[in-house]
């Protein structure tokens, strides 16, 4: 099979593009539709989703290979354009049910449940993505493979129907022609499978195509004014905490459970599932956007900036590692190969997870930026040692991290001292 090239890495700038685009449209139309806390969290949820694709992609490759060379139906050429076509289709389809029971089963759910915490509704929320949702969804996929379409019709297929799904997770765009309405997902259909009110939850599922829903009665038109959010709220800026939090809860509520069943049945039944002497099921509570509070923690202009201009930094990392990975591979052999790939993918981890600490004003947070800075210098140091110019990148990253610790110091009393509270907006 060829080698197919990441679409979606490629589009990373397109990416950040439109959404400076969108937030210079909405400031001249004067709607707030982006904070600064919100908006690098979503990112970083779905920096550490990539990190971990880099996993579970090639498991999904692999079966799917193997599915397609042995026990394949049809032989579906991919020099056919009637294949890219269906595939398209198929793959569509199958996202369909992925997502579908994404919502209605409380396991897949907790994967799931990252892309939705997000209390605002913009371009970046389009990029959160739980990290541990690709271990299920590529299950989904595998009758493609036996059906026959080539495995590398339907990788790219798959990125591209991916890529669709970007534009519609925006308030700019209003209801669009009634037949594109009709037939494709939208940005008004995607408000609303985004949405808390009790009439908008686990609707539009679709990923392209919006016929799915019609179809199988998960259709819900756009009405009032959409809340979004989870019906409990994340509260926190960490990403890492956001793919663990629903997780938690549903250990918990199984340690409650009084035999073996009802434990099964909080993994397989829908979220909010309850067992009749815990409660029973809840049922999500109408509300309306002037009702609901927005987690939010006010923090000085100059913090804020700080983190903005580490994050660039970190962005800029973190695509280097996703596109390199493969380089790091060939590079090393055995342990270090492996030491070096989730070494480096556990230091952007801790990278996002410590900037989202300073946007909540952890008292802990300045501590361990120090620590991770350093990490970064000596990391990149070892990997330029004996390229040309190498003394380059300890000199550089050695006066990052001193005007790093300069800045950073000017807020060291506010941190310490916890003057940054939680806020409702």
């Amino acid at each position: 099979m060829p080698k197919v090239p990441n679409y979606i890495l490629y589009a990373i700038p397109v990416f950040f593009l439109l959404i400076g685009v969108e937030l210079l449209v909405a400031r001249l139309m004067k709607r707030d539709l982006y904070r600064l806390n919100d908006a690098i969290t979503n990112l970083s949820c779905g920096i550490a989703s990539q990190v971990m694709g880099l996993l579970v992609r090639g498991s999904l490759v692999m079966v799917y290979l193997y599915l397609h060379e042995h026990y394949r139906l049809l032989t579906l050429a991919a020099d056919q354009w009637w294949v890219w076509v269906l595939c398209f289709v198929g793959v569509d389809f199958f996202y369909y049910w992925f997502h579908r029971y994404a919502h209605e089963i409380s396991l897949m759910w907790g994967g799931h449940i990252v892309h939705h915490q997000s209390e605002e509704y913009n371009l970046t929320v389009a990029l959160r993505q739980g990290s541990f949702q690709g271990f299920t969804s590529w299950v989904f996929y595998l009758p493609l493979a036996i059906i026959g379409f080539d495995p590398m019709v339907f990788l790219v297929v798959g990125q591209f129907q991916t890529l669709y799904q970007f534009w519609i997770h925006t308030r700019l765009i209003g209801k669009m022609w009634g037949w594109i309405e009709y037939i494709f997902n939208t940005p008004s259909h995607h408000r609303v499978h985004h949405g808390i009110n009790p009439q908008y939850i686990d609707k539009n599922h679709g990923g392209t195509l919006i016929i799915w829903d019609r179809m199988f009665g998960t259709f819900q038109e756009e009405e009032e004014e959409v809340v979004y959010g989870v019906t409990k709220p994340l509260a926190s800026w960490n990403p890492i905490w956001a793919n663990f939090d629903y997780l938690l809860d549903m250990a918990r509520l199984i340690v409650r459970c009084r035999n073996p069943l009802d434990m099964l049945r909080v993994l397989y039944k829908g979220p909010g599932w309850r067992p009749p002497y815990l409660g029973g099921p809840q049922t999500p509570q109408p509300i309306t956007t002037q009702q609901f509070h927005k987690y939010d923690v006010p923090i000085p202009d100059g913090l804020g900036h700080y983190v903005l201009a580490q994050y660039v930094v970190v962005i800029l990392g973190a695509s280097a590692y996703l596109a390199l990975a493969g380089e790091l591979r060939k590079a090393y052999d055995g342990w270090q190969e492996a030491a070096w790939i989730f070494g480096l993918a556990a230091l952007v981890l801790l990278a996002i997870a410590n900037l989202g600490g300073l946007l909540a004003g952890k008292s802990w947070s300045p501590m361990m930026e120090v620590v991770r800075l350093g990490l970064m210098v000596a990391s990149g140091t070892i990997l330029a040692w004996g390229a040309s110019l190498f003394w380059l990148t300890p000199a550089l990253g050695g006066a990052w991290l001193l005007l790093s610790m300069v800045w950073l110091s000017k807020f060291r009393g506010n941190l310490a001292a916890g003057q940054m509270k939680v806020a409702s907006s």
